[in-house]
């Protein structure tokens, strides 16, 4: 007569048999981890001792950066502070621009790169891989080469700002409509509805708050983004920054950071009130 003991054995022999990664040893378990671990601090302290890191150097630093600071105390925009709220507003409009255009390029990037919708593994598989080539371009590489391509300006910020952003939301998007679940898909193409049908019926009313969401966050993030390509000639208030800094005008420099701070500032509170009401209406 079977022992409740040998049943007991038997069936944990069957359990391991069919899922062997449960019940191995301990020390095999945790071998991975460890290795991650001892190359991450071997490559940290590699990079400590050849990127010449030095903590005297950074103590002797911050005497001069203090020394900085207070050549920027008191903030003043000089004789001419129009220019540079104008310059701000320029900034501002490259960000959103650029932002609208990057939302428009990657939603059919988004729709095609999701697996729930296009079933099809080429397609799907091509469009994530030319999302990925775009996204791992930095913004700043981009500037540079739209700036060799249409000339210095806002023009070459803004599409810039576009190339970037639509690698980025296109991975996203389609991140989101995966996960949003085929019920309705499902429902709407056996009633005889087209793929227009599902984006229009199925997708557009669930996603549309989690996508606009995702969008005002990058246009508060592209108006960082579009001061730094200012500095290289994509226009903007990064532009007059990096002329302040050249000839050391710490005083507009601090003005113009201040200036860009409290814009920011002012845009994430909105974006935040904004994205808060969407998901309220949900």
């Amino acid at each position: 007569m079977t022992t409740l003991f040998e049943m007991a054995t038997r069936e944990k022999s069957a359990i391991a048999a069919r899922h062997p990664c449960w019940f191995r040893p301990l020390a095999y378990q945790l071998a991975v981890p460890a290795a991650v671990v001892t190359a991450l601090i071997a490559l940290a302290l590699y990079a400590i001792v050849r990127l010449e890191f030095s903590f005297a150097r950074l103590a002797g630093g911050v005497g001069k950066l203090a020394q900085m600071v207070s050549l920027m105390l008191p903030p003043s925009p000089g004789p001419h502070p129009m220019v540079f709220v104008r310059a701000l507003g320029e900034t501002l409009s490259i960000a959103l621009l650029g932002t609208l255009t990057a939302a428009v390029l990657a939603f059919p990037l988004g729709i095609l790169a999701a697996k729930t919708v296009v079933r099809h593994r080429l397609i799907h598989g091509l469009i994530r891989r030319v999302l990925d080539v775009i996204r791992g371009v930095d913004v700043l590489i981009w500037a540079l080469i739209f700036i060799n391509v249409v000339g210095l300006g806002p023009f070459a910020g803004i599409l810039a700002i576009a190339a970037s952003d639509c690698g980025t939301l296109g991975k996203l998007f389609s991140e989101a409509i995966e996960t949003s679940g085929r019920t309705q898909i499902d429902a709407i193409v056996a009633a005889g509805g087209s793929r227009l049908h599902v984006v229009r019926l199925a997708l557009m009313p669930s996603l549309m708050p989690v996508l606009a969401s995702q969008v005002l966050y990058y246009f508060e993030s592209n108006t960082r983004s579009a001061t730094i390509i200012g500095i290289v000639g994509a226009g903007g208030i990064g532009l007059h920054l990096a002329e302040q800094i050249r000839v050391l005008e710490w005083q507009r420099v601090s003005f113009l950071i201040l200036m860009i701070l409290l814009t920011v500032m002012v845009i994430d509170w909105l974006s935040r009130r904004l994205r808060l009401a969407m998901i309220g209406q949900r």
